[in-house]
């Protein structure tokens, strides 16, 4: 039974469009209330930019409302149904253990998702208990604001809250329930559910819908849908280089996780890179590698090809026509990709021109990183550096010491002075990021207490990941002296 709706709005300002769509996209579904919530933590910065009364939210109403207990008022709860191909095999979905509360408009008029993770059973749960633990959704909350903070896009985290029962994994764990906002959840996995159930007229409403909502400027051209497509492409291949610019493996890049906004979403068993191996793997269900560091915008690529597949009807009548022409945008990812992975690169070593060596000076650069074992987020951020440390690393290896000789001869063919260079690449290679030993640590210390306080630390270091910790704060600027040589992560289902 639901708690009694408060009459206060608190802010909330819902105009649900997705809930105007056929019934094939979606189900209603109420999330199912839990026995005790309490709040675990509260993310009042989002909330104020939502428009949100973060004061009154941020407490025991806030509660109820983010574990699903209360309804808040102009909510439209649905289950969002799409299709995903995991691990490269094609399977129905569906919001399985999730429910969209609804679209809040901001006070500046954008409109974002409103949506509880681990708020109880769907039709979609395929057997699933439809809950999520205390562990896995801090990290995501963890992971999503890092990103946020590294201007990466990305959906956020604006609750999460203890639910007060047990949830059962490989052991009992505390339940939660995590609130996510994002411009859409609408996936390529969406589409590929609307083509196999609502065939072309399904796919057109569906297409119009998401131009409509992320590529307005389209809606004036004949036919938008070639430029959809592109669009989505130019989208994915910067957020993918966005990631391999801070070492950022996502872990799960099935279908039903590639979002059309071009944010990232849905954070299960994700994590940053300590050491410099690009086959780096983290995620215990990828035994394969499939989804590993260095395989990423290959992934992407394959993901948007199983997009282009649903779009066929709409990009031109005549279908070996479309085919083609999706088939040209397909083969743009990569160079793409490549330019704006390159351009990032060239940033984080400070060159401020173009050369046409470049891409070797920086392939060079990480060949020397993956023999020598070194620190990727370290290794950036210590080349804007005259440190003691900096200086002995030079000496003593001969490998760095002739590229670094290069890189400087290099530099000196700009204009900048080293000091305007070390300010670009100071604003461009984080001090501090998600390091995994940390965030075990602030987890362990959640589910087994309750008590948040490591999260919050490292939360408010993360807030500004390119400013240098303060000498109290020196420990979660260094790798760890033990390297997590089996680290695995889970995405708690």
């Amino acid at each position: 039974m639901t708690d009694t709706p408060s009459h206060n709005t608190h802010g909330w300002n819902f105009d649900n469009s997705y809930a105007q769509l056929p019934d094939v996209f979606f189900m209603a579904q109420k999330p199912i209330p839990v026995r005790k919530p309490k709040m675990l933590i509260f993310n009042t910065r989002l909330a104020d930019f939502l428009g949100l009364d973060s004061n009154a939210l941020s407490g025991t109403e806030g509660a109820r409302i983010f574990a699903g207990n209360e309804i808040p008022p102009g909510a439209e709860p649905i289950a969002q149904a799409y299709a995903g191909h995991q691990f490269g095999h094609f399977t129905m979905l569906g919001d399985g253990r999730a429910v969209l509360l609804g679209e809040q408009m901001t006070p500046i008029g954008e409109r974002y998702d409103i949506q509880l993770k681990g708020s109880g059973q769907t039709p979609f749960s395929r057997r699933g208990d439809g809950r999520a633990v205390v562990g896995p959704m801090l990290r995501e909350y963890i992971i999503s604001e890092s990103l946020h903070a590294l201007g990466i896009p990305t959906t956020r985290s604006l609750a999460v809250v203890e639910t007060g029962e047990t949830v059962e994994r490989e052991r009992p764990f505390p339940g939660a329930v995590l609130t996510r906002v994002a411009h859409s959840h609408i996936r390529v996995g969406t589409f590929e559910y609307i083509a196999r159930r609502a065939g072309e007229d399904g796919i057109r409403t569906l297409a119009d819908y998401a131009i409509q909502r992320h590529y307005s400027d389209l809606i004036i051209e004949d036919n938008p849908y070639p430029s959809f497509f592109q669009a989505v492409v130019d989208r994915q291949a910067h957020l993918i280089a966005q990631w391999q610019l801070v070492g950022f493996i996502h872990g799960v890049m099935n279908t039903d996780n590639m979002a059309i906004s071009g944010e990232s979403i849905d954070f299960g068993p994700c994590a940053f890179m300590d050491i410099y191996k690009p086959a780096t793997v983290f995620s215990s269900i990828d035994q394969y590698g499939r989804y590993a560091y260095n395989q990423q915008p290959f992934i992407a690529q394959w993901n948007l090809t199983r997009l282009a597949e649903t779009l066929i009807p709409l990009i031109h009548p005549e279908q070996a026509k479309a085919i083609a022409m999706a088939t040209e945008v397909l083969e743009s990812f990569m160079p793409r990709y490549e330019d704006y992975w390159l351009n990032g690169m060239r940033t984080k070593i400070g060159l401020l021109s173009e050369e046409e060596d470049d891409k070797t000076l920086i392939d060079d650069l990480l060949k020397w990183m993956e023999s020598s074992q070194q620190d990727f987020t370290d290794t950036f951020r210590n080349l804007a550096s005259d440190t003691i440390a900096q200086k002995e690393k030079i000496q003593k290896d001969s490998v760095f010491q002739a590229w670094h000789e290069r890189w400087r001869a290099r530099l000196s063919r700009q204009p900048q002075s080293t000091a305007e260079v070390y300010d670009v690449m100071n604003v461009s290679n984080p001090a501090v990021i998600p390091r995994n030993h940390r965030i075990e640590s602030a987890l362990q210390e959640a589910t087994e207490t309750g008590k948040v306080t490591e999260c919050h630390q490292l939360l408010n270091l993360l807030s500004t990941p390119f400013a240098k910790p303060g000498e109290n704060e020196i420990e979660y600027l260094m790798a760890p002296e033990v390297i997590f040589a089996d680290y695995r992560t889970f995405c708690g289902t």
